[in-house]
């Protein structure tokens, strides 16, 4: 019985209580589904409600009255073992031993889709992470967000929702300008400006350029200029500082080294198995009328206002702090004009979600979005969604981890993966909330032992397929029989209630936007099956899945192979839902 089936099982009982009239319920105060969850303690039972105690003001009783003719009647729900009410009015219910046992062969027959639900069907999301400027390689903070982001996906589209993953791709403002700059200060054998972009990749970029250049057949975008006799050059009697005689060269950097980056960036994801649906070019915004159409728009609504020759969204009637400027006197857009036309652009195009992930450095932004959010008509928190990540910290040998050389001072995604690999890099940064700062001890993460979190979880998937071939080589064939009932030790018990909480915890990950509750769940899930496994070696009585000797092969085999590819396919989902490969052999 799967914990779907229950809950339909204790609501039937609950109408037929509302039906006798015994109460003041109806059909409509009775929750659809039954919310069931797991005792602290296993001891009183597989599942417990308290549904009891919501329903029992309503209904025009106490809650252990209530409790009472519930028990009752599941008494007689095949599948249940018992039920018996505890404390005020919680009800503690025991499955049959081929009730919980069913669900192995529940979990193999969904094969991947089992954990998939419709608690987000019809939902139309928009996920943008990761977003990091097209000016230097990807660091670890972006390699954070895009194994949460990518996870998060997956997560999001397990549980039904439509995910569009996007990429916010920054090619307009200040930076790329300060990029092109470093770029060609690099080319010239010079340093960067201060206020530009080091590192050992600023001169491979710039090198790259120039070598595309003038393989083409084309001028050495960093040859010095001939002075145009423009001001800037009468006033310093040199082009070194010229803007106006730099510019042809400035263009050729930006247009050339900006892709190249942001495709090193595209590559490096796609390594680390993240790919988006659209990427999204920041000047578009500007070229297209966009920025102009959304600033329309609100003026329309009457939250665009003049001053001090700018113009001004009048935020602070959302809740932001204070007005935020548009278009500052120079008729130049501010920074945030991008924001609103891009976050109306999202919505124009039907998404009902719009999720953006966001760095700890960017905390101050949440509350002038929700109220562009708001300005627009929109519910925030609702229609927009705002993840803050915090930071992460790389130690080896107990200290920090000193900074990559190629980045300037930086340590990148390529590093970590350099490291420890692409899983344990991926399953590392997605188990834990990404609201809290993370330690990643880059030692623990290439050992294998159990402490490391995703060898337990990858070792005890690898299990589950050693098993499977041992099986096959002495003959154990899942299809030559199925007892539920013989999966009753007390190991097996443990493991059946992981199992059946797979598509609960699917659905929270998604509902909830946590997917670490993904990677946490299949770290209790390898740890209950291995305590199953290592049991059959501490007691010679125990028939596990592969025959003794010359032992025949009984359904007690047959069965428990079942419920090994139970947890094989569990693991399997629960790693593919955080983008890290469930191996077959280690």
């Amino acid at each position: 019985m799967t914990p779907d089936q229950l809950a339909a099982a204790v609501r039937a009982a609950l109408l037929d209580i509302a039906a006798t009239g015994s109460v003041a319920l109806t059909t409509h105060d009775i929750p659809d589904p039954v919310h069931l969850e797991r005792p602290r303690s296993r001891e009183h039972g597989d599942w417990a409600t308290n549904v009891a105690l919501q329903l029992a003001k309503v209904a025009g009783t106490n809650p252990r009255a209530l409790a009472v003719e519930l028990v009752e009647r599941l008494g007689v729900v095949a599948g249940v073992g018992s039920a018996d009410v505890a404390g005020p009015g919680f009800v503690n219910i025991r499955l049959e031993a081929a009730a919980a046992g069913e669900l192995a062969r529940t979990v193999v027959e969904a094969g991947h889709r089992y954990g998939n639900g419709d608690a987000l069907a019809g939902l139309r999301v928009n996920l943008e992470f990761v977003s990091a400027n097209p000016t230097g390689p990807l660091h670890i903070g972006g390699a954070r967000w895009a194994a949460v982001g990518d996870s998060l996906a997956r997560v999001m589209a397990a549980a039904g929702a439509d995910v569009t993953r996007e990429y916010y791709f920054n090619d307009h403002g200040t930076q790329i300008d300060k990029f092109a700059r470093s770029l060609l200060a690099r080319a010239r054998g010079e340093e960067p400006p201060e206020d530009g972009y080091h590192g050992q990749y600023v001169i491979e970029i710039a090198n790259r350029v120039v070598a595309d250049v003038t393989a083409a057949g084309g001028p050495d975008p960093a040859a010095r200029p001939t002075c145009q006799g423009c001001q800037t050059c009468a006033e310093h009697g040199t082009c070194d500082q010229c803007d106006t005689c730099d510019a042809p060269g400035l263009e050729v950097f930006a247009s050339r080294g900006v892709p190249l980056m942001f495709d090193e960036i595209k590559t490096c994801l796609h390594g680390f198995g993240v790919d988006f649906d659209v990427y999204f070019h920041e000047e578009s915004l500007h070229t297209c009328g966009a920025v102009e159409r959304a600033v329309a728009r609100l003026r329309e609504a009457g939250h665009i206002y003049q001053a001090d020759g700018a113009t001004w969204l009048r935020t602070t009637t959302f809740g932001d702090d204070k007005d935020r400027v548009v278009v500052k006197s120079d008729g130049n857009a501010a920074y945030i004009a991008g924001d609103i036309a891009y976050y109306l652009d999202k919505r124009e195009r039907g998404f009902d979600r719009v999720v953006l992930m966001l760095g700890a450095d960017h905390h101050g932004y949440v509350g002038r979005l929700m109220a562009v959010c708001a300005a627009f008509g929109d519910t925030p928190h609702v229609h927009l969604e705002i993840l803050i990540g915090q930071l992460v910290n790389l130690l080896k040998d107990g200290e920090p981890v000193r900074m990559g050389k190629r980045a300037g001072n930086v340590v990148t995604l390529d590093d970590l993966v350099d490291a420890v690999g692409v899983d344990a890099a991926r399953y590392a940064l997605a188990r834990s909330s990404y609201d809290t700062s993370i330690d990643l001890d880059l030692d623990l993460l290439v050992k294998a032992a159990n402490d490391n979190p995703v060898y337990k979880v990858q070792y005890a998937h690898a299990r589950t397929c050693s098993v499977d071939r041992n099986a096959a080589e002495a003959g154990v064939r899942r299809d030559d029989g199925f007892d539920a009932g013989l999966l009753a030790h007390r190991t097996e018990n443990a493991v059946l209630g992981l199992l059946a909480d797979f598509p609960r915890v699917v659905e929270q990950a998604a509902t909830l936007r946590e997917p670490h509750r993904v990677a946490r769940y299949a770290e209790a899930v390898a740890g209950a099956y291995h305590k199953w496994y290592d049991f059959k070696l501490s007691d010679s009585s125990h028939l596990w899945v592969i025959p003794k000797d010359d032992d025949p092969v009984t359904d007690v085999h047959r069965t428990r192979l079942w419920m090994n590819d139970a947890v094989r396919q569990v693991l399997a989902n629960a790693l593919g839902l955080l983008g890290v490969t469930p191996l077959e052999r280690m």
